[in-house]
C-alpha cells in the first residue's frame, strides 16, 4: 500500500470505529445483564431518542453536522463508484462535500424546511392531501434550484475558481439539475412533506442523498468520471 492508501484507510477506519462505538455504547451505563435481543431492540431506539434530544436542544447545530456527515459519506461512496481505490481517493474533495454539508445545506435546510412549513400551513393553507403535491412542486421549483446553486458556488470558492467560472457553470447547470432532480426527488418528497415530521426532514433527505449520490457518480462514471459539480443536492 502506498502513502495515500495508508492515511486514507486509517481515516475510514478511525472514523468507523469512532461512530460505532458511540451507537453501541449509548446504553452503556444500563445495559448490563441485557440478552443479545434486548440490546437489538432498545440500542437503535436508545441512540435515535439521543439523537432528538439533541436535535431539539441544538437544531441548527445538529443539523449541519448530519448533513456534514452524509455528504462525507456519499462523497466517498461516489467517488469509490467511480472506480477509484482507497488510495485514489481525493481527500480535498471529500473535505469540500462535508464543508458543504456543513456550512450550507444543514443551516438552510433547517430554514427552509421550518419557513416553508409555516408558510404552507399558515398562509396557504396546504392541509389537505392535495397539499403535499403543491408543497413538492414548490420545493422542486424554489428551493431545489437555490441549494443547487449554492452548493455550486461553495465548491467553487473552495477550490478557489474565478467568480465568473462559478457563474457561468451556475448558468449553465441550473435547468439540467432540475431536469435530472425529477428521476427521483418528487417521489422522496412526497414522503418528506406527506409524512415526515419537519425537525426530522433533513435526515431523512440525506439518507436520500447518499443513494442520489451514488446513482449519479455511477452512471457517469460511464461517461469518463463525475465532477463535484454534476452531483445534484436538494
Amino acid at each position: 500500500m502506498d502513502a495515500n492508501a495508508i492515511i486514507n484507510t486509517s481515516l475510514v477506519v478511525a472514523i468507523a470505529i469512532t461512530v460505532l462505538s458511540q451507537l453501541v455504547t449509548v446504553d452503556a451505563g444500563i445495559m448490563r445483564g441485557w440478552s443479545a435481543t434486548e440490546m437489538a431492540l432498545r440500542v437503535p431506539i436508545d441512540n435515535w431518542a439521543s439523537y432528538s434530544t439533541v436535535l431539539a436542544e441544538a437544531p441548527v447545530q445538529t443539523k449541519a453536522i448530519t448533513s456534514a456527515t452524509v455528504y462525507t459519506i456519499g462523497d466517498f461512496i461516489a467517488q469509490s463508484t467511480e472506480g477509484k481505490t482507497i488510495g485514489e481517493l481525493d481527500r480535498p474533495r471529500i473535505i469540500r462535500s462535508m464543508l458543504a454539508g456543513l456550512i450550507g445545506h444543514g443551516p438552510m435546510s433547517h430554514v427552509w424546511y421550518e419557513v416553508s412549513e409555516d408558510v404552507f400551513e399558515n398562509f396557504l393553507h396546504l392541509k389537505d392531501w392535495w397539499g403535499t403535491i403543491i408543497k413538492v412542486a414548490i420545493d422542486q421549483g424554489f428551493w431545489g434550484p437555490i441549494w443547487n446553486n449554492t452548493y455550486i458556488l461553495l465548491l467553487g470558492l473552495m477550490k478557489l475558481n474565478k467568480l465568473e467560472d462559478i457563474f457561468s457553470e451556475m448558468k449553465r447547470t441550473t435547468v439540467p439539475l432540475i431536469v435530472s432532480g425529477l428521476k427521483l426527488w418528487p417521489a422522496a418528497h412526497l414522503v418528506t412533506y406527506g409524512l415526515i415530521p419537519v425537525e426530522n426532514r433533513l435526515l431523512w433527505v440525506d439518507l436520500v442523498e447518499i443513494i442520489w449520490v451514488t446513482i449519479l457518480a455511477t452512471a457517469a462514471s460511464g461517461e469518463g468520471g463525475s465532477s463535484e459539480g454534476d452531483k445534484i443536492k436538494q
